[in-house]
């Protein structure tokens, strides 16, 4: 069994309100969940208005897969427009 494990850091710009950056985040992780089949939560920055952390798990017993979905779920995220992606940590554990 392989895990691949994915934190990056979304930063938001033109958000007044926490309402509003949660409304991203949620639809952010609803669509990666959706689409992906990927375990998905905010891990940090949860009072912060203009950024967040969101952390990402894949399962599988082949590697190739993991990276690949790793990567497609990263292009993704990268071409949302709503905000850009900081930070990103990427580790495979077996």
């Amino acid at each position: 069994m392989l895990v691949g494990v994915v934190t990056a850091t979304m930063y938001m710009q033109g958000i007044s309100s926490l309402k509003d950056k949660r409304h991203i985040v949620k639809s952010v992780i609803g669509r990666l969940q959706s689409r992906f089949n990927v375990s998905v939560s905010e891990v940090e920055h949860q009072d912060s208005k203009t950024s967040a952390v969101l952390g990402l798990a894949v399962v599988s017993n082949e590697r190739v897969f993991v990276e690949q979905q790793l990567d497609a779920i990263l292009n993704f995220m990268r071409n949302d427009g709503r905000f850009y992606l900081g930070q990103v940590e990427r580790e495979i554990f077996s």
